[in-house]
């Protein structure tokens, strides 16, 4: 009898209790190891079903084909026929895979582009409406009063911006609503800060003596050094800088890694901002355009909006406390107020005499009023509500290279190429001046900390002040070390409770200043 498997005489003949089928005993036991079932009835069967039987040994006759050479060359051909041919099967079950592969690749891809399609024209109708929104126009009631000096010809700026034959950009304008938002904020951090205290985790003044230069960190290109701006998100401590090499980087400063680089601009940027809420960055350039950057779960920021209002290089880029507005000032003698979810400019406001550009901006902390400075020397103060320039301060001699508002509301710093002036805004009087340089070097950015308690100079060296009252000796506490001989510092962030001070400066490095051994996040 032949084996119900292989079909030959067995060597090691086996019988199943079960089915009463003979099996090779090698055959079955294998089979049973990786099944546990009968192969021809399917039923179970473990080896202790299986009984040996005792039979002569069998000596298998050599087949006719073997008995010859003729024979075996047939033999080894039909093998290597019937291998050729497993061969090709094979070859044709991996080109049809492969088939089926590339077409669901493709089918994936095709609906990755379709989601991302959907995505985009879902963000746009959700622009759209909110730019109908905000566009709902004003009443006559509503309309607040402009001072005529602001304008050139006496003429609103509304006015100014509506399509005619030349061919001029319509502004919606600051609506009603808009107002009321602005207001609102204004209400409520004006009533935080009547219950404003000094943090108890700021920074102390022996601390801020013996900071030092901690790491220096060169984050833009060789070919075009240099980092013009610098921003710091306290919730995240993430510093932002904006270059020469038309990039903008985001540094993560407790592991001294790049985040990611914003390459777009095709000239260096001039200011960047975060947005404290949500991933949004806002960068200005020189090439005349502002760019809103979103970022994603994957860490990258992708260009949001491209923003092409202004004829001139954009030198500043301020947020609005709501996180909902942003104002950029030009060197074309305007300053444009945005709505930041959808990239719509609100209204573009020219200056009055229209020979100064714009170098600097800043809001005030209560979002209320806009402070600007410009190429002329010139420092102007805006009613945001109504675009009203409501004051101006001369004395400086320059160009305004920054300004920056102190938190108790009171005080504004400006610096231009003669040093810093500290104005009261209560008496709309210049009070203090610094001249911590000689002629031949100009202040390039000036900054309070977010809790308005020390106020930082940068030039060609660092330095430190203690905010007092206008009566009182501002002290400075901290001179860091002279940077004339690796490129001068061009602007400077205090980090959160000025537990670090931030540096960029000509030669490419962004300095970070501090206590040695301390991160940032310990408490002094």
């Amino acid at each position: 009898m032949n084996c119900s498997i292989s079909g030959e005489v067995p060597e090691e003949p086996v019988v199943s209790r079960v089915s009463g089928l003979l099996f090779e005993k090698r055959l079955i036991e294998r089979h049973i190891s990786d099944y546990g079932k009968c192969p021809i009835t399917g039923e179970p069967l473990t080896l202790d079903d299986i009984v040996p039987i005792k039979i002569s040994k069998i000596v298998k006759p050599r087949p006719v084909q073997a008995a010859s050479i003729p024979g075996m060359l047939g033999i080894f051909q039909n093998e290597w026929d019937g291998l050729m041919l497993s061969n090709f099967a094979l070859e044709q079950q991996l080109h049809t895979a492969r088939q089926e592969l590339s077409h669901a690749l493709y089918q994936h891809d095709a609906a990755c582009r379709v989601i991302a399609r959907l995505k985009k024209e879902r963000d746009e109708a959700r622009s759209i409406l909110a730019q109908a929104e905000r566009q709902i126009p004003m009443s006559a009631s509503t309309v607040p009063s402009v001072d005529a000096s602001a304008f050139s010809n006496g003429k609103r700026a509304a006015d100014d911006e509506e399509m005619g034959s030349g061919g001029k950009k319509i502004r919606p304008g600051v609506s009603a609503s808009i107002i009321a938002e602005l207001t609102d904020c204004n209400a409520a951090l004006s009533q935080q800060r009547k219950k404003r205290q000094i943090p108890p985790t700021l920074a102390p003044l022996d601390a801020l003596e013996r900071y030092t230069q901690l790491n220096s960190y060169p984050l833009h290109k060789t070919s075009k050094p240099g980092i013009l701006s610098a921003d710091i998100h306290y919730t995240k401590d993430i510093i932002a800088t904006g270059g020469i090499d038309m990039n903008a980087v985001l540094f993560d400063r407790p592991s001294g890694e790049i985040l990611s680089t914003l390459s777009g601009h095709s000239k260096k940027v001039t200011s960047v901002k975060f947005v404290s809420q949500g991933d949004l960055v806002v960068t200005g350039s020189a090439d005349k355009t502002v760019r809103v950057w979103q970022g994603s779960e994957n860490g990258n920021y992708d260009c949001r909006h491209i923003l092409k209002d202004h004829t001139a290089e954009v030198q500043a880029v301020t947020i609005h406390a709501t996180n909902n507005y942003f104002v950029t000032a030009s060197l074309d003698s305007t300053w444009c107020f945005y709505d930041i979810s959808s990239g719509l400019c609100i209204t573009q406001v020219p200056d009055a005499s229209g020979s100064d550009g714009y170098t600097s901006a800043a809001f005030h902390p209560d979002g209320l009023i806009l402070g600007t400075g410009t190429s002329g020397a010139l420092v102007k103060i805006w009613d945001v509500k109504s675009q009203a320039n409501v004051a101006r301060f001369d004395g400086h001699v320059g160009a305004v290279t920054a300004i920056s508002f102190s938190e108790n509301g009171y005080f504004l710093a400006t610096a231009a190429h003669d040093g810093v002036k500290l104005w009261d805004l209560r008496k709309l009087r210049n009070f203090r001046t610094f001249t911590p340089y000689d002629e031949d070097t100009p202040t390039q950015s000036v900054e309070f900390d977010h809790s308005g308690s020390y106020l930082a100079i940068a030039g060609s060296d660092i330095r430190v002040y203690q905010v007092a009252n206008v009566k009182s000796e501002w002290n400075c506490i901290k001179t860091f070390p002279d940077l004339s001989g690796t490129g001068r510092a061009t602007c400077i962030k205090f980090g959160p409770d000025a537990k670090y001070i931030a540096v960029g400066s000509m030669d490419r490095n962004l300095r970070i200043f501090g206590l040695p051994g301390d991160v940032g996040a310990s408490e002094f």
